[in-house]
């Protein structure tokens, strides 16, 4: 007879087949009609003899729960009672655990981000309906917890990716350990916001206007702005940039995006290079002769970027210079469309705003070099600083 060759390493059903731990039970004689085969065996996905006990702790008691029904319907007794699960108690993990298996198996390869947002979403959970078993979650609980973030000021698009990352992760308790419970946070009706108007360009003169004003202003929070007409950086991007990610004294002056001990970035895409031109190498210029860490010390400090502070600040100042329903990402927005209109290539666009593209080549080196990138943002930025100085 072939002998098992994996190493058994303690009597609770599991084995190690190379470094990671697996469960086998052999199926009851009585109750191997309802199975395609004697034996039970599944991966416990670990490589930790501790974490492998407990999981083959579980899955054996779910059997045992499983066995147990089962015969019941082949020998019907008073004792059906006993399915009832006593309120309150439940042999299965914490949402605390379950997240940190969910972070060890899915987070491998991830951006910081992924475990950043993982951890705070469930962090709301452990704040409005507490660190409970996994099964234990109800409907009414997932309720209460939506009505908690709406009290909290979360938009529904908010809400809805809390929600999402909420389900993802007891789903994956599900299918990973074979749990048997229905996901209490699925369905759960997250009433839209109100229509909101649609961000749009800022257009050409209110730029213009924007431009002159901060030159007259000349200070750190007008830089800031000055900064983002030409580059199209988002705001944290920008508020939370180094000096010494200016470079001014190359043929082709220009910015690098990258993240920093202070705030990280939104995409993978999002790391580039960004040409200097006009009223932003103006404010890059100013910047860089204060000869501090960082470009907007009063925003950023080391390990810390506020820029819903600067969000703040600049919005308030810059609806005192456009029309209605000018936003500072709408500088962002008009960035594109600049570039649009000069016809720039796509990929070229996606590549200088940061944006996914599809071009197989991306990024300087491999995509535009960063001549190319400066004829088309010089171009793009040539007519409104003109008229900038002639108006100043």
């Amino acid at each position: 007879m072939h002998k098992q060759s994996h190493q058994r390493t303690n009597p609770n059903y599991t084995y190690r087949k190379g470094s990671v731990f697996y469960f086998r039970r052999k199926i009851p004689s009585d109750l191997r009609c309802h199975y395609n085969r004697p034996v039970f065996i599944q991966s416990l996905r670990t490589t930790s003899a501790s974490s492998a006990e407990k999981a083959a702790t579980i899955l054996s008691a779910r059997l045992d729960e499983q066995w147990f029904i089962l015969r019941l319907k082949h020998n019907p007794t008073p004792a059906s009672k006993l399915l009832v699960k006593p309120q309150g108690q439940s042999e299965l993990p914490l949402m605390s655990e379950i997240l940190e298996q969910y972070l060890a198996t899915k987070g491998r390869g991830k951006a910081d981000l992924f475990f950043v947002n993982a951890k705070r979403n469930v962090g709301y959970v452990f704040s409005s309906i507490g660190d409970q078993n996994i099964d234990l979650y109800s409907k009414t609980d997932a309720v209460t917890f939506r009505d908690w973030l709406i009290d909290k000021g979360l938009q529904s698009s908010s809400i809805h990716r809390v929600f999402s990352s909420v389900r993802a992760i007891i789903n994956f308790s599900i299918n990973e350990f074979g749990y048997s419970f229905s996901n209490p946070f699925a369905g759960v009706y997250i009433a839209p916001d109100e229509e909101k108007e649609k961000r749009r360009s800022l257009k050409p003169h209110e730029l213009r206007a924007a431009s002159i004003a901060c030159k007259k202003e000349d200070d750190e929070l007008r830089y800031l702005l000055a900064l983002l007409v030409n580059t199209g950086m988002r705001l944290a991007e920008a508020t939370g940039l180094h000096t010494s990610d200016l470079f001014l004294d190359e043929q082709f002056p220009y910015l690098k995006v990258e993240a920093n001990n202070a705030r990280r970035l939104k995409t993978s895409n999002s790391k580039r290079i960004i040409p200097l031109t006009g009223i932003s190498l103006w404010a890059a210029i100013r910047v860089k002769a204060q000869h501090q860490e960082y470009c907007f010390p009063r925003y950023t400090t080391d390990g810390k970027c506020n820029s819903n502070s600067a969000s703040a600040a600049l919005g308030k100042w810059l609806k005192n210079q456009c029309e209605p329903g000018a936003t500072i990402h709408g500088i962002r927005h008009s960035f594109r469309d600049r570039l649009r209109a000069i016809d720039a290539p796509v990929d070229l666009i996606d590549q200088l705003g940061g944006w996914s593209s599809k071009s197989i080549g991306f990024g300087y080196g491999d995509g535009y070099a960063i001549a190319k990138a400066h004829k088309y943002v010089h171009q793009m930025s040539n007519e409104l600083e003109r008229d900038c100085i002639t108006s100043s």
